[in-house]
């Protein structure tokens, strides 16, 4: 382990959705959300990240015709430091009667725990998509229903879904994901009853419960195959949709019901039945 790490804290003035969304598709390390921007830290020098910032903000502002406010700070810091605080900052929190928490920390008596510990795969319960697809996995998936997991990330949904008693199925078109997704599945002590890299495109098999926290355009992309993998009478969750995409989403969606909309922040997630 290197003496030294770098810690970039960058401040925004707006439009953390699309940083945040630039971030995850580019960086190959992880980062941190703060309530007004991003903390990433690396071993290796991350001037390179800041650059690129700079240059995503000059094309934001150019192609949304408005100013965006942001502060960067680079410094180079104690590595003893670094992982004292980055296990400080990662706290636990209780969605529902889920507890989500890193290895470091102990189960919570009373709820559903799920053990996770931050990694390039996005999801640990922190980001508004993710929690809003876990209060809906508490209230539409039961035990014995069959789900699957689009866009599996770090495996999160499916294990809560696995801890209602639900059969899963996980699939991501990222190795890193899916490696990441199994892995955290058996820190829990459950088991994915399969779980692919590739998509959901030519599946034989219908669920009683859809899942997918992916992006609007993939979701649309998908409209499809994630209608068809879908029981006539099963539950279909959407997110990762920003509210402006919202009526782009749901116009191809048109032929199912919704059931129930869970916004946050600039976020929405639309729980759907075919109708």
């Amino acid at each position: 382990m290197s003496e030294h790490y770098y810690e970039l804290v960058v401040k925004l003035s707006s439009h953390h959705a699309l940083f945040s969304e630039f971030l995850s598709d580019t960086l190959p390390i992880g980062f941190e959300e703060s309530d007004d921007g991003f903390i990433i830290r690396s071993e290796e020098d991350i001037e390179t990240i800041q650059w690129g910032l700079e240059q995503f903000r000059e094309a934001l502002q150019k192609a949304l015709g408005v100013a965006i406010e942001m502060d960067c700070k680079l410094s180079k810091l104690e590595n003893s430091d670094w992982v004292q605080n980055y296990k400080d900052s990662i706290k636990p929190l209780a969605i529902e009667q889920f507890y989500i928490h890193p290895t470091w920390d102990e189960d919570q008596e009373g709820y559903l725990n799920i053990t996770i510990d931050p990694a390039l795969a996005f999801g640990t319960g922190h980001h508004p998509t993710t929690a809003s697809v876990l209060k809906a996995i508490a209230r539409y998936v039961h035990q014995g229903d069959t789900v699957l997991d689009v866009g599996c990330g770090s495996g999160i949904l499916s294990i809560a879904a696995m801890q209602l008693g639900a059969i899963v199925d996980g699939c991501d078109t990222d190795a890193v994901s899916v490696s990441n997704a199994q892995e955290n599945a058996k820190l829990n002590n459950l088991t994915f009853h399969a779980l692919w890299e590739g998509s959901c495109s030519h599946l034989s098999q219908q669920y009683d419960v859809v899942v997918a926290n992916i992006v609007a355009d993939v979701l649309i992309f998908l409209a499809k195959d994630l209608k068809q993998a879908l029981k006539p009478d099963g539950v279909l969750v959407l997110s990762g949709i920003l509210d402006k995409y919202e009526n782009k989403v749901i116009k191809m969606y048109s032929d199912c019901e919704i059931v129930e909309k869970i916004t946050q922040d600039e976020w929405v997630s639309l729980i759907l039945k075919k109708r």
